[in-house]
């Protein structure tokens, strides 16, 4: 059976016993030729088997994440080959391992970063690459975290190296990753600024912690930055964003501040004049936590631990504001890539 992804309120699902299963096959959203969301299409499709050292996880929730709009058009950092399922971050229930797997046994709840592969309704990952969960963390929530919040945690304490009472600006902040450094920049002690692009969403930074607010939606950029910190400009800027706002934001940086690129939320890669830099002293720093994850695994580890150690001491919670299910993933990509969302949004398998 073949059914758009792109299906809002599709919800049938013949042949399929109750619990959702179709024995030895399982519901995917696939992938099958380059293309936007309105491509993707749902599919039965073998389940998949766990090699030596993988892990097979009975899909609870998979985050949305920025990272799957490209990689369905290959324009992604990496392509995987044709057909394949999106969806980079899974939770779910270990069903089954493969050989030398012995951190892990059937019956677990976990969380997994897996590139691909995790809109459906069970999936694939390297065992180093998936961890235990608490008990207390919902699925949905821990399928939201782990991106958006190791892409954080990455950026401000290790790239930018963030210090308290310095002043953190995060634009695109009722994002995935724009909230969860709202959340970690309090945590660690700085002046948070939160630039979005609507009183709806800033009212979210709010409740997650900003000090102050910045609508860009109908405030002039750099004059509300030049007004919150009289004149100095932030210590750090943290760029999801991309587009005009970088340059309006680079412009207004801080002596020895430091730029975090982290992604181009906005469609469009800015160039910039490399005076701005020179007048300022100031640092465009990249930030490539996919990268950093595999060249350093057990810092990544010790950012892992940190993270749920933040989370168990309320000082970080993923907001999920909506869930979708597999035939509505495609209009999840969509509001993901309009800028729709606030906080994180999931896709439910069953």
């Amino acid at each position: 059976m073949v059914k758009s992804a792109f299906d809002s309120t599709a919800d049938a699902r013949p042949g399929a016993r109750i619990d959702g299963r179709y024995g030895d096959s399982m519901r995917a959203v696939l992938c099958k030729a380059w293309g936007p969301p309105e491509t993707l299409v749902v599919e039965e499709v073998p389940d998949p088997v766990p090699g030596p050292g993988q892990v097979l996880i009975d899909v609870k929730a998979a985050g949305v994440n920025f990272p799957d709009t490209l990689i369905i058009e290959k324009k992604y950092q990496f392509v995987p080959e044709l057909p394949f399922s999106p969806g980079g971050e899974v939770a779910g229930i270990v069903e089954a391992v493969g050989e030398v797997v012995t951190a892990f046994k059937p019956g677990d709840r976990v969380l997994g970063s897996i590139g691909w592969g995790g809109f459906a309704e069970k999936a694939v990952a390297e065992a180093g690459r998936v961890m235990p969960i608490p008990g207390d963390m919902p699925f949905d929530v821990a399928s939201a975290f782990v991106l958006a919040y190791g892409t954080s945690l990455y950026a401000l304490k290790d790239r930018a190296k963030l210090q308290a009472g310095e002043t953190l600006l995060v634009l695109g902040a009722a994002g995935g990753v724009g909230i969860a450094a709202v959340e970690i920049g309090k945590a660690m002690g700085a002046r948070v600024i939160a630039a979005a692009s609507s009183e709806d969403k800033l009212a979210l930074c709010r409740e997650r912690g900003a000090d102050e607010c910045i609508n860009y939606g109908s405030e002039d950029l750099r004059e509300r930055i030049k007004a919150l910190t009289d004149g100095k400009g932030p210590d750090v800027i943290y760029d999801p964003v991309g587009g005009s706002m970088t340059e309006a934001a680079f412009r207004s940086i801080g002596w020895d501040g430091r730029h975090l690129v982290i992604g181009f939320a906005a469609g469009e890669i800015p160039r910039l004049p490399l005076n701005l830099a020179l007048l300022k002293s100031g640092s465009l720093v990249g930030v490539f936590w996919g990268a950093f994850l595999r060249r350093d695994p057990k810092q990544t580890e010790q950012h892992l631990k940190d993270l749920f150690e933040l989370y168990t001491s309320g000082k970080v919670k993923p907001p999920v504001t909506k869930s979708y299910t597999l035939e509505q993933a495609g209009q999840a990509l969509l509001d993901l890539s309009g800028r729709k969302v606030k906080g994180k949004v999931v896709v439910v398998p069953g």
